[in-house]
């Protein structure tokens, strides 16, 4: 295995949904699980279940990242990145600070956790780093060029990570989500839509591949979704 069970799992942008999910499976795995939100206490039923510890944290502040991880006691085993931010619309009609914010929301916060994580995990030479990503890092659409921008810096940031601490011990994720999230309030009785709970499922057999055959991306996507 890659990675240890019983240190410090960091899901930052936690919500409901896949973090969630991912909350839930790495309590069970043993993990102690750390949730970093904006607004932790949205986040308290879910931290009563799993025994997490909640982190208020606006990702885009240096500060309050640097504060997150000095924060953090004992072995940090997994740091998992999950926010992002849609501008959708035509380019001549977007507002340019909301397309800023969107961009470094979704790629460079996700460079500032990476760096502090690889500065806790490097002098062990083990850990791991996952990113959740999207189609939109690996193909744009129409309407959603702000939504490109930052998924394909995302993805470009995992690529240049896994070559550099791959052969370091820390084992770095991408994870492409083709498809629309099921969550309470949608019916997905025709699978149309990825289960949170099978997502997490596949974060966590990646952290458990052999380090002779790292993957550094898997793309996800329901059977139904076309290619």
């Amino acid at each position: 295995m890659s990675n240890g069970k019983t240190g410090t799992a960091l899901i930052i942008g936690a919500g409901s949904g896949l973090s969630a999910s991912l909350a839930r499976k790495f309590a069970a795995r043993g993990n102690r699980v750390v949730l970093a939100a904006r607004n932790p206490a949205d986040l308290s039923a879910l931290a009563e279940e799993t025994g997490a510890t909640c982190v208020a944290c606006n990702a885009r502040d240096r500060g309050d990242m640097q504060r997150l991880f000095d924060g953090i006691d004992g072995d940090l085993d997994v740091a998992i990145y999950n926010p992002s931010a849609r501008v959708r619309g035509p380019i001549n009609e977007l507002d340019a600070a909301a397309a800023e914010d969107a961009v470094l929301g979704t790629s460079y916060c996700a460079f500032l956790m990476a760096q502090h994580a690889a500065r806790r995990m490097l002098p062990k030479g083990k850990g791991a780093l996952l990113f959740t990503g999207a189609s939109a890092g690996v193909k744009g659409f129409p309407n959603s060029s702000v939504f490109a921008m930052g998924k394909f810096a995302l993805r470009g940031l995992c690529l240049a990570l896994a070559r550099e601490l791959h052969p370091q011990g820390i084992h770095v994720g991408h994870f492409v989500i083709d498809g629309g999230i099921a969550t309470a309030e949608t019916d997905n009785s025709q699978e149309s839509r990825l289960d949170p709970d099978a997502i997490a499922d596949s974060y966590l057999h990646f952290l458990d591949q052999p380090r002779s055959s790292w993957a550094w991306e898997i793309e996800l996507r329901p059977w139904v979704e076309r290619f």
